[in-house]
């Protein structure tokens, strides 16, 4: 990791549960977010990392993927399987696209790779906290599909859709705006993330996974396609 910066703080204190396995890495990020004004829990294996995290005490969770104990990729898991939402962000030597995606789509809300700087951690963890401190409504509807943020369920009519959560996050975007186009890069920096720099296509293939199953198996069509634009949801019908 990059030096430590003196003035580059939230603006209000935060809890921040940090799991990583490397004392070195860990002690100069818990001494950088102390000297930020922040309350830093250091724990250095998978067990105690997600024993810790499921308290609920923390505003965020900075979490290494190699772990000993418990594999990040296996804590994140159980925490969203466990109806615990606090924002992730994932911290690996690993670059790989697919360690990505494997991280996104158990419900990771950003990825950072080693070696990083402090000054990029600290953007991350506060666009994180931003996007968690969003008022959202109760449920989310247009026409018979019905999303529930909070306890992060789907429905059309009685029957439940099961997404994962990059697909809910996209959906989720689709239907706050509802009626009005929205592009795919709108859509990769509220769901990817602002620092996305991937192919712009990995919008297609989720709205491709969205309709095999909000629309498909009820004969509706409630994504439009403006070619060239983007997409745009719409009450079938």
């Amino acid at each position: 990791m990059h030096g430590v910066p003196k003035a580059a703080g939230y603006g209000l204190p935060v809890r921040v549960l940090l799991v990583e396995d490397e004392v070195p890495l860990a002690e100069m990020v818990k001494r950088g977010l102390v000297a930020e004004g922040h309350s830093v829990q250091v724990v250095h294996d998978g067990t105690s990392g997600l024993a810790a995290a499921s308290t609920g005490d923390h505003d965020v969770v900075v979490l290494d993927i190699m772990l000993p104990g418990l594999s990040g990729y296996r804590v994140l898991q159980r925490l969203r399987a466990a109806d615990i939402w606090t924002p992730v962000l994932m911290l690996t030597a690993k670059d790989g696209e697919y360690d990505e995606a494997d991280a996104f789509d158990l419900g990771a809300d950003d990825y950072l790779v080693k070696p990083f700087s402090f000054v990029v951690l600290l953007a991350r963890l506060r666009a994180l906290l931003r996007r968690a401190g969003e008022q959202r409504p109760t449920v989310v509807t247009v026409g018979d599909l019905r999303l529930d943020p909070a306890r992060h369920r789907v429905f059309r009519g009685d029957a439940e859709i099961t997404l994962t959560p990059r697909e809910f996050g996209v959906l989720e975007h689709l239907m706050r705006r509802a009626g009005e186009v929205v592009t795919k890069t709108d859509i990769l920096r509220a769901v990817w993330d602002a620092h996305y720099e991937g192919e712009v296509n990995v919008v297609e293939v989720y709205v491709g996974y969205l309709r095999r199953k909000i629309d498909a198996p009820f004969g509706t069509n409630s994504i439009e396609t403006l070619r060239g634009v983007g997409y745009r949801m719409v009450e079938p019908g």
